[in-house]
């Protein structure tokens, strides 16, 4: 055979190779992690659910998942071990370095405005003039007058019992 017709077949062979080794690359560092648990450390389940680990088991891990209340889960489901740092601001909001930079983000937009004093002078009225509200029912009742002198002239205005005589 030709080196040639063999070349498609051991690229494949190569591509699948790799994607296996990475795969299992990727397997073995997650088996490492969930070994590596100890009670006290802040997990992940791939739930999303958040929780300290208490004790660890051949194939389960008791998680505590608020204060009192524990659940056991397979080490399996374990999605992450978090350090206690990030596990501290996810959970309990600790954010240390937002306090190091001294930046508050507000809560909602009225720091941003100005100050209130001018907020109350510059307030638009949204209602309706009574004025534009009768021109436009005067507007509307002229329309509805032409339409109905255009009918007339037609002969569309009629009903069924009146006919035209010519």
């Amino acid at each position: 055979m030709d080196l040639l017709t063999l070349l498609p077949f051991i690229v494949l062979i190569g591509a699948m190779f790799l994607m296996t080794r990475s795969a299992k690359k990727k397997q073995a560092a997650a088996a490492q992690m969930r070994n590596d648990m100890q009670p006290g450390t802040g997990v992940r389940t791939i739930g999303g659910m958040y929780a300290t680990v208490k004790e660890v088991h051949d194939d389960t891990v008791l998680l505590e998942v608020a204060p009192g209340v524990h659940a056991v889960y397979a080490k399996n489901s374990i999605g992450a071990v978090l350090d206690d740092a990030e596990y501290n601001r996810i959970v309990h909001g600790d954010d240390r370095e937002l306090d190091a930079d001294g930046t508050v983000v507000p809560d909602d937009a009225s720091s941003l405005t100005g100050d209130a004093d001018s907020a109350e002078v510059a307030k638009i009225d949204l209602g309706k003039d009574d004025a534009a509200d009768d021109a436009e029912t005067e507007d509307a009742s002229a329309k509805d007058a032409a339409i109905k002198d255009a009918k007339d002239a037609k002969g569309e205005g009629k009903t069924d019992g009146d006919a035209d005589s010519k």
